[in-house]
Formats: structure tokens, sequence, C-alpha cells
């Protein structure tokens, strides 16, 4: 029945032109087919090109079955609601209902926007900041969904945004007077009645969190459930299995106070005071904890005098913040929500003061303006398989990166997940013809002094012969910066930089360019889509292993320990091999894309376990002579220029 879908003339073929259905494509959407009527769980790795979302949504759609699609990121989210979905449905005549559900800090809350309004009018009023709330009280009476995503007068950064959303710790829920016209209540209750539910991985693991502890749900109950971008899921579930408490959280109880003390209780002066505080206590922590973008262990943390004097300080800014709360009981609804607030993240604070009980990592990381104290499973298998057997269905699982030399193991012993089918679908393009990868000679070992100079001194005749249309993928947020400097020093090619502006705006700027080099980390690895000449090289600045002093990597790796197992092999190298998967799979996105990938680790061809990330990697012709590479661009690019290799 599947394969009619895809067949020539079939429905695909009348309603999209062009239409060409390819073997893994169908064998992909077979496999999704037989694990939605046997409900089994399925893992299928799909390559760049195979066209996984046809082959997953084609099988959900015509089975009829209430499904809850699950993706990496909200913009896939968006992509998949507002694009793929539509077409697949008017293609197979789908009438079912649909929907996209968002985690609550998307939607305007009307309750805290009118609070906002009235705050921003007193003595201590931001113009800036007034404007921006007057331009969402105007779109408010619009918008039929209230998600700030469709709000264009707001940046998605803006500092007004979290003013104007909701947590799960502040929500008044039911004794909201804008209750009846909830855009988060509205969103979910069209969930619960719809066929299909296109959500994101947090949202989808912060469910389950709360399922666990016997609480209301946000996503409904389903017969199938897809992941996308499925690679995701164990780091992301780590995070929900766990608890953790921000510096974030404090500050937005203590603005919350310092509101009903100048809207509601005037006469409470000891609130405004409770409120300074707290937002003192919470700073003064933070900078204790060390330099912006550090991920420490908080079990070693908690040793330090000055980190226990600042603790002390905000145990008793928290005591004093529950006290004077409890006096001003029943005075208001915002006063009642912030002492079961304040009662929460006391009992938090202790938990994670409490770091004898054994089985997790306790550690904490730091951003210029907040901290974030965590606790995390070492497994979150155990749990993930229970709550899998709780809701009996179809589970399907599928990335482009999930096998590590074609074993899957990694990624399933993870989740606890038993697939009966798990296989990789190959990519289409032909790598042979389209791609080179060059490990250059005389690289300097990883993390030696002076790397980025070398790097630059190496790589610019070749960014220049190419005209730009670069990434360069790095491994850190400081080699970010050290090849930014050395590069803006040598080359007359625009050069973008990660964090100088948001992404959107980056990759925007990259393509209008069309002669840019892109320097970045972490979020361009994945999820971005840059098609033909625009991006023809992708330079990898070495092997992306996991920085040994990671608290997360650290427990995975003691956890591993415990069963026996060999943390470098079973842990290290698969996560790299699958970042590693990420990035290379930047540079070819289309039949007619051709480029080049450059990876400067020597690693990769000296070490024993290179052979495991070659063979994990496309089927891409190799070199080690950086001349060729500058030949292969000069081919595609149609210029007599090669690179020299002047080394």
């Amino acid at each position: 029945m599947i394969k009619s879908f895809f067949a020539a003339k079939g429905a695909l073929d009348k309603a999209i032109p062009g239409f060409q259905a390819r073997q893994p494509q169908i064998d992909m959407a077979q496999a999704v087919d037989d694990a939605i009527c046997n409900k089994t769980q399925l893992v299928v790795e799909a390559g760049t090109g195979t066209g996984k979302t046809f082959a997953y949504l084609v099988p959900a759609l015509a089975r009829g079955k209430k499904t809850i699609i699950s993706t990496g990121s909200k913009n896939l989210q968006e992509q998949l609601f507002h694009r793929d979905l539509p077409l697949m449905m008017r293609s197979l005549g789908f009438t079912g209902r649909v929907s996209l559900l968002k985690g609550r800090s998307n939607y305007l809350c009307l309750d805290r926007l009118s609070r906002q309004m009235t705050e921003s009018h007193g003595v201590h009023a931001d113009p800036t900041l007034l404007s921006q709330l007057i331009k969402v009280r105007s779109w408010s009476s619009a918008t039929k969904s209230g998600d700030l995503g469709e709000c264009d007068s707001v940046a998605e950064d803006s500092p007004v945004i979290p003013m104007i959303t909701s947590t799960n710790d502040n929500c008044l829920g039911r004794d909201c007077p804008s209750f009846d016209d909830c855009f988060v209540v509205r969103a979910r209750r069209k969930a619960m009645e719809s066929d299909v539910v296109v959500v994101n991985h947090h949202l989808f693991l912060a469910d389950l969190a709360i399922k666990e502890t016997g609480f209301g749900e946000l996503i409904p109950e389903a017969e199938v459930f897809i992941f996308d971008e499925a690679h995701q899921m164990p780091d992301i579930a780590s995070q929900y299995f766990g608890q953790s408490l921000s510096s974030r959280q404090l500050q937005e109880l203590a603005k919350d106070v310092e509101i009903a003390y100048r809207t509601e209780a005037k006469d409470m002066r000891q609130l405004q005071k409770t409120a300074d505080r707290l937002t003192q206590a919470a700073f003064d922590l933070r900078i204790v904890l060390g330099e912006p973008g550090f991920r420490g262990n908080w079990r070693d943390a908690m040793k330090a005098p000055a980190v226990q004097r600042e603790l002390t300080r905000l145990n008793d800014a928290l005591d004093l913040t529950y006290d004077v709360l409890k006096l001003a009981l029943g005075r208001s609804q915002l006063l009642d929500a912030a002492f079961e607030r304040a009662t929460l993240l006391k009992a938090r604070l202790n938990r994670l003061c409490d770091t004898s009980i054994p089985g997790y990592s306790y550690w904490f990381e730091c951003t210029p303006r907040h901290f974030t104290l965590h606790i995390t499973p070492l497994s979150v298998a155990e749990k993930f398989r229970e709550q899998m057997a709780l809701q009996k269905g179809a589970w399907i699982f599928t990335s482009a990166t999930l096998a590590v030399d074609d074993d899957f193991s990694h990624f399933s012993h993870r989740l606890g997940l038993e697939p009966k089918q798990q296989f990789s679908l190959e990519s289409p393009f032909d790598y042979q013809q389209q791609a080179l990868l060059c490990v250059p000679r005389f690289l300097p070992e990883p993390n030696s002094f002076g790397t980025a100079d070398s790097l630059v001194e190496m790589l610019t005749p070749l960014i220049e012969a190419n005209n730009g249309r670069c990434f360069f993928l790095c491994t850190s947020h400081q080699m970010v910066r050290d090849l930014a400097e050395g590069f803006r020093a040598k080359l007359d090619l625009p050069v973008l930089v990660q964090g100088e502006t948001t992404k959107q705006k980056l990759l925007a700027e990259y393509l209008e360019r069309g002669n840019a080099l892109l320097v970045a980390t972490g979020a361009f690895w994945e999820g971005i889509d840059v098609r033909g000449q625009a991006l023809s090289c992708v330079i990898i600045d070495k092997l992306p292993f996991t920085a040994p002093d990671d608290p997360l990597l650290k427990a995975r790796i003691e956890d591993c320990r415990l069963r026996g197992g060999d943390p470098f092999s079973q842990v290290q190298v698969p996560d790299a091999v699958i970042t590693l998967k990420q990035g290379v799979g930047r540079l070819i996105r289309d039949k007619q894309d051709k480029g080049v990938l450059v990876i400067c680790d020597n690693r990769l061809v000296t070490r024993p376990y290179g052979a495991v990330f070659l063979r994990s990697l496309p089927q891409i012709p190799r070199t080690r002579d950086i001349s060729r590479v500058g030949q292969f661009l000069s081919e595609v690019n149609g210029v007599d220029t090669p690179v020299t290799d002047d080394h």
C-alpha cells in the first residue's frame, strides 16, 4: 500500500512537480509503516538527501493514527508544520486536524503583559521597554495563536520576552484573570483534539518529566511517536530527568514580588526589601562561580569558602522571601503563586546542596549574567524505557547521524531502546564526484600553542582562491575568537563571526554577501542548510571530542566504568563521530553541490581510532595535498588559479 504513494503517477508524483521516488526513501517508508502497524520501535539513519521527512509523513498520515512528531529545534518544527506537512496533506488528501505546540515560553502571557504595562508607567520606567510593550499589546489584539515568533516587531532575543511569557514556576493556572483567553491553554486544547501534533524534543521531554511526577500533561496520548534529529534525544533527556535551579528563576521570583508590592500590596515595604535581597544574593553567587561559558563540578565548587558564604546568603534570602510571602498569603493571586514558587525553589536548592546521593552528576554552568545548578542522572535509559512501556505504540527514531561505524548501540543503549529494526540508508549523493576530503600535511598538534595562527597562515590562500564561500567550524569559542582575529588581519573578504549577532542574521548576511568566511561553533554544526555553490568549502579545526572536564561527560564516563566498559571507545569516540558527521553534513546538501572538506587534525590518519571516524563518514575521496584541494575548487568554480602548497 505505502509503495503506491511513491510510484510513478502515484499521489506524490501527481502533487509535487518533478518528484522522483528513491528506493531508500521507499524502504524507510515501508519500515515506518510496519512499525506503526505492529506498534514496535524503529531506528533509521537516513543520510542527507534520502527524503526522510516524506518517508515518515506518508505512512503516519496514511494510517490515520494519533501521531506526535518531535523535531530537534523550533526552526525544524516550523519548517515541518508550515511547509512539509501541508504539502503531504494535499498530496494524500489527508483531512485530519494538525497542530503546532511549543513550550510555554513562546506564547504571550496576557496577565504578565498587563502587569508589565502597569509597572512600566512607574517611576523606574524604561522608555525602550515601554515602546516594545506597546507594540506587543497592539499585536496581541490581532493574533490568534499568541506565538511570539510571529510578532515581527520584537526580536527573538529581546529582554522583554521573559517578562511577558510565563514559566511553569510563575503561571497562575486557573487562578489567572486571563485564563479563559490564555494562548498556552488554547494551544494545548487544540493539540488534544488534533490527529497530528508537531512538537520539539525539549517540550516532549519536559512533558515526560512532568508525567513522571504525576502532574497534568502538555502533550496528548498518542499511538505513534516519531523523533526527527533523534541524535539529540539522549542529551536533552538527561536535562529533563534531572533537576536544575537558575539565577534567572530567582530573579524572576524577585521581580514578581516587586511588581506585587508596587501594584497590589503597597503597604508591605518588606516585599521590596526581600526582592532586592534575593536579586543581590543570586547575583553575588553568580560572581563567585567564575567565568561565563564555564561548566564546573558543583560538588567541588561547594567546597570553596566564597561559594559556601554566598550559598548561605542565598539560603537566608530565600528563607526571608518565604517568610514574608507567607505573611502576605491571600492578598493577591500573584503573591500566592510567588509563595508556592519560593517553597519549590527552597526545596530545590536544598536538594542541589545534598551532593551525597549517588547515581547523579552535580554540575553548574555560567553565562555572563546567570548561573544554573544541575543534577543530572548518569543514565536515562531506565526512565525512558519506563515511559515507552506506559505509552504502548510505535516509537520511530530517525536522523542523518545515529550510527558509529554502522553500529547503532551507542544511540539505542543511551535511551534504553530495543528496536525491532535498525538500519542505515545511503545518501543518494555521489560523494566520489561531488566532494574531496583533505587532512593537510604539516598540521600543528591539537591544542598546541599558536594553533590558530598556523591554521590562518595555511588556509588563507585556499579561502581566497575559493572567494570565501566557506564555513570554518570550530570546537571551542576560544578558537572562534582566535581564528576570527587572525583571518580579519589577513583576508580582504568579509569574515562573519558567531556571537556577534543572532544565528539567523549571520546566516542571512553570509548568503547575501556571497563571498564570506563564516567562523562558528556549536549551533552551526547542525541544522543549517546552504545549497549550491554559496558553500563549497567546510573546514573543521579538529575532531570534536567533548572537553574532558565537561561534568556531563565525566558523569557518563563514570557510569561506563561502573558497568565495566571502556569510556574512550564507548562514550568519547562515538560522541565525537556523531558530531563530526553533523559538521560534514553541512557541505553537500543537493545532487548539484560540489565542495571540499578540510579537517585540520592529524589524529584522523595517525591514530587507530581515526579509522572509526573515516568509516563513519560518507565515501569521499581523500588527499593530504592542499594543492589538490585548490585544483578541485578551481574546476568547481571554473577558475584557473590553483592553490599552491607552500609547506
